[in-house]
């Protein structure tokens, strides 16, 4: 088949299309489906994934050569690509730019194994002559990921395929676009369509045992070996390939045929509420049946006794271990070994000879989950992340693609991995912010995870101490289920937990409680705790001394009368007398540096001043005065502590950074919670409770919490009775009514006035859109990209549709970027579908 299907990495949104080329005789054996290339494209060298083979092409003009195979390994699975365009169609965006996201840059020498290319290698790989390949050696800079270590003479030998592999790529084939396209010497075709066709969400009156399974399909992709040189050898049962080389026994799961077709269960709506399950589609998970029998030796047995104490969970459990696709929001028990609990679960479906993919928010939640994966599946489990080096980064990635790896545990980008035979998809903590991508085009890793396992009927599990409104929905439509304990297991593990209040009143009796805002209900707690000999966590919302002031009478944020901006007062790090001196010095405005030196409140007219956040560094400070003799440790901002050791301590911690414990802290005091609560932020109470469940769960069941915040408030009393799903009812609830996501789809478009005047005008938006604003971009927000010099003037326009018109919304706004895109504009502007941020 001489004709190749090309997807360009190129950034205009209208050249989202897929490319004919012509393949050269001498690529012809290299160049197959899913392999990097380079192409000419307007006169310029630029990179690219080969898609499809074909014999003939709708072009009925003259073909283009490749004009070079990068590597001969095929990094870009079936998988992969049906779910980036899926994820382009979700958020508005181009397939390019997900799969930058989805793929890292290449690591020649990793790839290769660190052996030299042989003369015969180059001739086979390189399909142009030196001085083409010469051109224009920095053609690709523009449309490369930076770090991207692919150069104009980087081509490598293909990889050692041991299965056979499909020669199309699904969603290569699609209509012709309406788009104008730029002129070119190849054959254009349009990206792949999606269907948009608006489903409500039923409601789901089944039992929550009930497990729900996505299609059943079968995908066949190579593997090659891990880095040994030893022909792959077949087990004795035939339905497993044996890598000699590596660790003993470690099994890849060999292809097998389509499961039929069967069971009657009710047909349920995906995630995004925009697509349909069939009914009697297959009880057998995407990827054929699993094999039982050919379980690596190295996977030691998995104990699920823990699992017990979850209502249905032991149902959970034997759902994945049969290979179905079940579906679960899970609150962890207060003092829950978590990670150990993700490892059980991804070590069950290893067994199976299946893949597992778990994810967490950070470096130090990715090195303890590893660990306990590593301790029950051997060196089968690897860790993918952004602070990896490249060669370390690619050679893990490589290892999942190729089969040796079977449970990955990474940040956000792991949702990408090429998992062969996904089993499950676990999410630990998705209401923190880190899942959010601030790369085009913009998706939120909860949204993709779900939208993979609903698309290969892998399992699906979100976790967390809190939960969030997006997990609620979900489970309120039926697509997956509750996973929690029983009040009377949760009364014997949580501890105990009171919000004695701020009030001033609280404050009287104690001078040195007042000096850090904290009552003296709580100061006695901290002391008893550390007469016993226990470790007290201290958790401020911020580091630092004073970050910002308020009105001491009414709370007012104190303002600069000049150009409104924060007061505070003046920073120091010396003695007890400098800080002194300079608690008595005037307030000076944080933004322009003018002194007030004679404040009066707007709002009540008093002249006192308090503060609104005492940091982490000054809390620690009187902390060390009350308790003389007492270790003081610190932990946040560029020291943040993992662990520290047991017996009576202070540890003064910001939120995200406390230090675990063994055997738990005595007692934990939440400082300043008001200050969480009242950020101007649709996910400020989300947050806040989610913050103080992750810092109560260090302390021991029979220690103490105090939440220093006003006990009426209904998050704070979500937090005395650990109630997080009825907490999220009632935030789903509260946003329902006011018409904010998950009830609705929100689209944000950042730029100029006559930028986002220009898209609006190429949009054919639904007819029941709400347009929000424009206003100025929220403060903290990033500006979007601008080839000007000089910074514009941003605004923020926000589009409103119902669930059902999602779809629809982010397909005009797609469409609307394409045609923007061949006007050449160098407006700044950005799309965002659902942004954590709305402002």
């Amino acid at each position: 088949m001489p004709i190749a299907r090309v997807l360009p990495l190129l950034s205009p949104a209208h050249l989202d299309r897929d490319f004919d080329y012509l393949v050269p005789p001498e690529l012809d054996e290299i160049a197959q489906p899913g392999v990097r290339v380079r192409v000419r494209f307007a006169g310029r060298l630029v990179d690219g994934y080969l898609l499809a083979r074909s014999a003939h092409s709708d072009h009925g003009g003259k073909l283009v050569e490749l004009e070079r195979v990068v590597s001969g390994e095929r990094v870009l699975t079936p998988e992969i690509l049906e779910l980036a365009g899926k994820v382009a169609a979700r958020y508005a965006g181009t397939r390019a730019d997900v799969l930058r996201l989805a793929i890292p840059p290449r690591h020649a020498r990793t790839e290769t194994g660190g052996a030299k290319k042989s003369s015969e290698a180059q001739v086979d790989s390189v399909g142009s002559t030196a001085p083409a390949a010469a051109a224009d050696p920095g053609a690709s800079a523009s449309v490369v990921e930076a770090g991207e270590r692919c150069t104009a003479t980087d081509s490598v030998r293909p990889a050692i395929v041991t299965a056979a592999a499909a020669d199309v790529l699904p969603g290569s084939h699609s209509s012709d676009s309406p788009v104008p396209q730029a002129e070119s010497a190849v054959a254009g075709h349009a990206a792949p369509g999606v269907d948009t066709e608006p489903v409500s969400a039923p409601g789901s009156d089944a039992d929550p045992d009930t497990v729900s399974m996505g299609t059943a399909r079968q995908e066949h992709r190579p593997e090659a070996g891990a880095g040994g040189s030893s022909k792959p050898l077949e087990s004795p049962s035939g339905e497993g390939r044996i890598g000699v080389g590596r660790g003993a026994g470690a099994v890849r799961q060999a292809p097998s045929s389509e499961a039929g077709a069967g069971g009657s269960s009710k047909p349920l709506d995906p995630p995004s509420g925009e697509g349909r399950i069939g009914v009697g589609q297959s009880a057998e998970p995407r990827g054929g049946a699993t094999n039982q029998e050919a379980v690596s030796p190295e996977l030691s047995a998995v104990d699920l006794a823990a699992w017990e104490r979850y209502v249905h969970g032991p149902a959970f459990v034997g759902a994945l271990a049969q290979g179905k696709g079940a579906r679960a929001a899970w609150q962890a028990l207060p003092g829950e070994d978590w990670p150990r609990r993700l490892a059980e679960l991804a070590a069950l479906v290893a067994r199976q000879g299946r893949s597992a993919i778990l994810m967490v928010p950070d470096q130090r939640d990715l090195d303890r989950v590893l660990a306990e994966c590593t301790g029950l599946v051997g060196d089968t489990a690897v860790g993918l992340a952004a602070g990896l080096g490249p060669a370390a980064r690619y050679r893990r990635w490589l290892a999942v693609l190729r089969g040796s790896a079977r449970v990955v545990v990474g940040t956000r980008s792991a949702v990408f991995a090429p998992a062969a035979n996904l089993g499950l998809i676990a999410l630990w903590d998705d209401g923190d912010d880190t899942y959010a991508e601030p790369r085009a085009p913009y998706p939120h890793t909860r949204e993709v995870a779900m939208l993979r396992a609903h698309e290969t009927g892998a399992a699906f599990v979100a976790a967390g101490f809190a939960r969030t409104a997006e997990i609620q929905a979900v489970v309120d439509s039926g697509w997956a289920h509750d996973l929690v304990a029983d009040r009377a297991v949760l009364r014997k593990n949580a501890p105990r937990i009171s919000a004695p209040g701020d009030s001033d009143l609280a404050l009287e009796r104690d001078p040195v409680a007042r000096a850090v805002r904290i009552p003296g209900v709580a100061f006695a707690a901290a002391r008893s705790a550390l007469k016993e000999g226990a470790p007290v966590l201290v958790q401020v919302p911020r580091r630092g001394y004073i970050p910002a002031l308020a009105c001491g009478k009414c709370r007012t944020p104190a303002r600069c009368r000049h150009c409104n901006g924060p007061l505070a007062l003046p920073e120091t790090r010396g003695s007890a007398a400098e800080s002194a001196a300079a608690a008595a010095h005037s307030p000076a405005c944080r933004w322009c540096g003018i002194t007030e030196a004679a404040f009066r409140c707007t709002t009540c007219g008093s002249r006192a001043l308090r503060a609104v956040v005492i940091g982490a560094a000054r809390t620690a400070e009187e902390l060390g005065r009350a308790f003389p003799g007492v270790p003081i440790r610190g932990s946040g901002g560029g020291a943040v502590l993992d662990t520290v050791e047991p017996g009576p301590q202070v540890v003064v911690a910001t939120v995200g950074a406390e230090p675990l414990v063994p055997g738990g802290y005595g007692v934990a005091l939440l400082l300043d919670g008001w200050a969480l609560l009242g950020r101007a932020d649709l996910r400020a109470a989300e947050d806040a409770l989610r913050r103080w469940m992750a810092a109560a769960t260090l302390v021991r069941a029979h220690g103490q919490v105090i939440v220093v915040a006003e006990p009426s408030i209904p998050t704070v009393q979500a937090l005395v009775r650990w109630d997080p799903v009825g907490a999220a009812r009632a935030e789903v609830a509260a946003r329902a009514e006011v018409g904010f996501p998950p009830a609705v789809r929100l689209a944000a478009i950042d730029g100029t006035a006559e930028s986002i005047a220009e898209l609006l005008s190429a949009a054919d938006l639904p007819a029941t859109v709400d347009r929000l604003g424009p206003v100025p971009l929220p403060d903290g927000a990033r500006k979007p990209f601008s080839a000007e010099d000089s910074p514009a003037e941003v605004e923020r326009l926000l589009l409103r549709v119902e669930r059902r018109s999602g779809a629809a919304l982010a397909a005009a706004l797609r469409a609307a970027q394409a045609i923007r895109s061949t006007h050449r504009s160098d407006a700044p502007l950005r799309v965002q579908i659902d942004p954590v941020d709305i402002g």
